[in-house]
């Protein structure tokens, strides 16, 4: 399966370290951020779920939940989640999905589905397995993003761009570097008659770059 922008995602029962849970069940009506790593107790890693856990208060309200997957088992999570309290100063409240045998990986495509992992497997086995997606309440996949294994998540960009994804549902898009507040763009098939029953004032910039105040 080649999971793209727009695609349902796959409607799996995973075990995670709070048990298990119907992934399209668990998004529900809200917006969901699924991000993955190579592997427990690694140190880029822990600073990242350190600072995901530090934004428990912004993905609230975003009404955004949040789920964690790791090719370790369940017990792992529990203890790494110490050290990831250790380091950010805040205890992880989202569930690690325990993706031991590879299943969300595959389904989710951060593997060739041919993929075999070896015995007694390291960071670098499952160096594609790290990867940001963002679901919307509709649960398709929004967003899709790999890092490699030595540079650490911008969960401000990712904040940011969960911003423009739910801007962009009111019927706009987003310029670049946009943040909230700035103003937004007309989409070229909105007409600038449209546009300006619908959000008001119209900028022409180019006949094609169209701007309005962000709607609320």
């Amino acid at each position: 399966m080649v999971l793209r922008i727009n695609d349902t995602i796959p409607d799996l029962t995973v075990t995670t370290d709070q048990g298990n849970l119907s992934l399209r069940n668990w998004v529900g009506d809200s917006w969901a951020i699924i991000f993955s790593h190579p592997k427990d107790f690694t140190p880029v890693c822990t600073t990242e779920f350190s600072a995901v856990a530090r934004l428990a208060k912004e993905w609230e309200a975003r009404n955004t939940k949040v789920l964690g997957i790791s090719v370790d088992g369940v017990e792992d999570h529990k203890k790494w989640k110490g050290d990831i309290e250790a380091v950010g100063g805040t205890r992880p409240e989202f569930a690690i999905v325990a993706d031991d045998d590879l299943e969300m990986a595959k389904a989710f495509d951060m593997l060739p589905t041919e993929y075999a992992m070896p015995d007694g497997r390291t960071p670098a086995d499952t160096a594609t397995v790290r990867s940001v997606f963002i679901i919307g309440p509709d649960k398709q996949v929004k967003l899709m993003m790999t890092y490699p294994m030595s540079v650490g998540r911008n969960f401000s960009e990712i904040l940011r761009v969960l911003d423009g994804l739910q801007m962009s549902a009111k019927g706009v898009a987003t310029p670049a570097d946009w943040q909230v507040g700035q103003d937004v763009i007309v989409p070229p098939a909105v007409s600038t008659e449209d546009a300006q029953a619908k959000f008001g004032v119209v900028n022409t910039i180019l006949p094609y770059l169209r701007t309005v105040h962000a709607p609320h």
